[in-house]
C-alpha cells in the first residue's frame, strides 16, 4: 500500500465525515435529522459502487448498504458481507454521502446536488485504481452516462464499455421491476459476478 496516498484517502474521508453543508436542508425535511455522512473510500479497491444516497437504516448504522438493499446487492455481486466490506475489494461513492430524508408524502428525497459538486471530483481523483464502476440507479447513471430511463440504460449494458456496468437500484421496492425484466438476472447478473470475481479474486 502507498502510505502517503492512503493517508490522502483517509484525510478526505475525515473531511467528508465532518461535512455539515446540508444541515438546514435536512432539518427542514420530514425526518428533521442531522447530517451523518457515510464515506467508504479506498485507494486499493478495484470496484467502485456508485449509488444514490444512504437510506434511513444506513444513516442509523453508519455503514453503506447495511440493509435489505445491500443484501440483494451482495447477492447480485456474488459476495458475502466480509468481501463486500473489505476495502481492498470495494469502495462506495454515492451521489450524496448523507441520508436526504423523506418528503411530506414519505418518499425519499433526491440526493442534494451540492454533495456531488463538493466531493465527487476529489474522491474520484483519490481512487485512480478503480477498474470497474457499478452505476446503481438512475442518479449515478445520469451522472456518468447522461440522460436516460433506468430500464433502457441497464438494457444496453453491453454497449457502455468493460469498465462500467449500470444496475437498477437493489431496493426491495424494485421487486416488480425485476419480475418484469427477467433478462437482468438471467444475463447481466452472471456477467456481473464473473467480472467481480475476476477483480477481487474470490467468489
Amino acid at each position: 500500500m502507498d502510505g502517503g496516498r492512503q493517508g490522502g484517502v483517509e484525510a478526505l474521508a475525515a473531511e467528508v465525515a465532518g461535512c455539515r453543508l446540508c444541515a438546514g436542508r435536512f432539518a427542514a425535511s420530514r425526518t428533521g435529522h442531522a447530517p451523518r455522512p457515510v464515506p467508504w473510500l479506498s485507494d486499493r479497491a478495484p470496484i467502485l459502487l456508485a449509488g444514490q444516497a444512504p437510506g434511513a437504516q444506513v444513516h442509523a448504522k453508519g455503514r453503506p448498504f447495511d440493509d435489505r438493499s445491500g443484501d440483494r446487492l451482495r447477492d447480485w455481486l456474488g459476495v458475502d458481507r466480509a468481501a463486500f466490506y473489505d476495502r481492498t475489494c470495494f469502495a462506495v461513492l454515492p451521489m450524496a454521502f448523507c441520508f436526504p430524508g423523506y418528503d411530506k408524502g414519505g418518499a425519499d428525497l433526491p440526493p442534494p446536488p451540492l454533495c456531488a459538486a463538493t466531493w465527487r471530483a476529489r474522491a474520484l481523483l483519490a481512487m485512480p485504481q478503480v477498474r470497474l464502476t457499478l452505476l446503481i440507479g438512475g442518479y449515478a447513471q445520469r451522472w456518468r452516462l447522461g440522460a436516460g430511463a433506468v430500464t433502457a440504460t441497464v438494457a444496453r449494458w453491453r454497449e457502455v464499455g468493460p469498465e462500467v456496468l449500470p444496475l437498477p437500484h437493489p431496493s426491495w421496492r424494485n421487486t416488480g421491476w425485476l419480475r418484469r425484466n427477467p433478462w437482468f438476472e438471467a444475463e447481466l447478473v452472471p456477467e456481473l459476478r464473473r467480472r467481480v470475481a475476476a477483480l477481487i479474486g474470490r467468489a
